[in-house]
């Protein structure tokens, strides 16, 4: 049999705070952090959630702060977190059986709009011999590893926005291949550069609400009208079961299954009968050895858009029949982080599973469509559950599914 893979230690950074904790009281509340963006400030669309708080410079040190971008600045901070949860030591480096995953869907564009603007001005000597090494999306795993000293496999999974669900994924196999002991795996990304709100908004993917955007992101309501961006960053700590156990390591929960494959569809529109999404849940379902009646929570990728969220509906329909399980959504709260999206989610499974409660959706009134799911609103619900489901999809129609349980 495959062996059981332990989540171990947990590192966040989102809109919703710096800690597990900081980010469960956020999502318990149920109130959306989109606010007016200065960095959007003139743009059709000009608010986002931000990470806000963060001393990088205090954490990281001047330097490493300065030379980074923010996407990587998130994965330095999160994994840095993720190991202490873990109680692994750094010192001397964590070594050549320990791999870095992490899941970019591009990076922060601001330094490409910044440099390129030098090149457009026939400028070339003020390009930054920075620019690439700051900006290219393996860059946040590549620095996470020179950081902790993590001298195993190291690379980024892009599959859009189910990036950091595929990290994950990949992190497992790497464990169960024994090509790795311990792997940190997640997702960062900022998506609250100009040029990314810019083309979202010509593909008329952001909501407009301009004038009240905390309410603008509202997963699977009636009312809804577009995502709202995001940013930040999650690492998990994935090891054996056994191995954990034996260093008496914390195991917050185990990843129990894994389902990838793509619609094959078209570039940015989802299957309009979900039936890629609803072939990768069924598969993470028998990859976890589960049925349908075992998952006691699904955390939705449920971005506020009309057709994702419609479609998403239309594969949990088509899985779970009339009795679906309860359903959160989390971008309701954080907006859409794109690449770190699925990773975020991953670990808000983790701490649904640990609290054994479901948060509730931001701003959710009502559902529209023939497919009706039991959207947890208004407050946290109590649902004390063994098994629950992370989805994530994205771009070229890719689709990613996580099965986690307790331990």
């Amino acid at each position: 049999m495959p062996a059981d893979v332990a989540v171990t230690g947990l590192g966040l950074v989102t809109p919703a705070g710096h800690t597990p904790e900081e980010n469960w009281a956020a999502l318990c509340r149920g109130r959306s952090l989109a606010a007016p963006d200065p960095e959007l400030t003139g743009l059709p669309v000009d608010f986002s959630c931000q990470v806000t708080g963060l001393d990088a410079a205090g954490e990281l040190g001047p330097p490493l702060a300065r030379r980074v971008d923010p996407f990587t600045r998130f994965a330095l901070v999160a994994a840095r977190r993720a190991v202490e949860d873990a109680g692994l030591s750094t010192q001397g480096g964590l070594g050549p059986r320990v791999g870095v995953v992490l899941g970019v869907g591009s990076n922060c564009l601001s330094t490409y709009v910044t440099e390129f603007g030098h090149l457009g001005a026939d400028r070339p000597r003020r390009v930054s011999p920075l620019a690439l090494p700051r900006s290219v999306p393996s860059m946040a795993a590549g620095e996470v590893a020179i950081d902790l000293g993590a001298q195993g496999p190291n690379f980024t999974t892009a599959s859009a926005c189910a990036s950091g669900a595929t990290a994950l994924g990949v992190a497992r196999d790497l464990l169960r291949s024994g090509t790795c002991d311990i792997v940190l795996a997640g997702g960062s990304e900022s998506a609250r550069s100009r040029m990314t709100a810019t083309c979202f908004t010509q593909m008329r993917a952001l909501s407009r609400r301009r004038d009240e955007p905390a309410l603008a992101s509202r997963p699977f309501d009636a009312g809804r009208d577009g995502m709202v961006l995001g940013e930040g960053a999650a690492v998990l700590v994935l090891e054996r079961a056994a191995d954990a156990h034996a260093r008496k390591a914390p195991v917050l929960a185990l990843l129990r299954g894994y389902g990838a494959g793509s619609d094959a569809h078209h570039p940015v529109a989802p299957h309009p009968q979900g039936e890629g999404a609803a072939r990768v849940i069924v598969a993470a379902l028998e990859d976890a050895g589960c049925r349908p009646r075992d998952i006691g929570h699904v955390n939705a990728h449920g971005t506020s858009t009309p057709l994702g969220d419609a479609v998403e509906a239309a594969a949990l329909a088509r899985v779970f029949g009339d009795t679906p399980p309860p359903v959160t959504a989390a971008k309701g709260v954080i907006g859409h982080s794109l690449g770190a999206s699925a990773a975020i989610q991953a670990a808000y499974t983790v701490l649904a599973l640990r609290h054994g409660a479901v948060p509730p959706v931001a701003n959710f009134q009502g559902q529209d469509g023939e497919h009706k799911l039991d959207i947890v609103a208004g407050k946290p619900r109590l649902a004390p559950m063994r098994t629950a489901m992370s989805c994530a999809f994205g771009f070229g129609g890719q689709n990613v599914v996580l099965v986690l349980s307790d331990a």
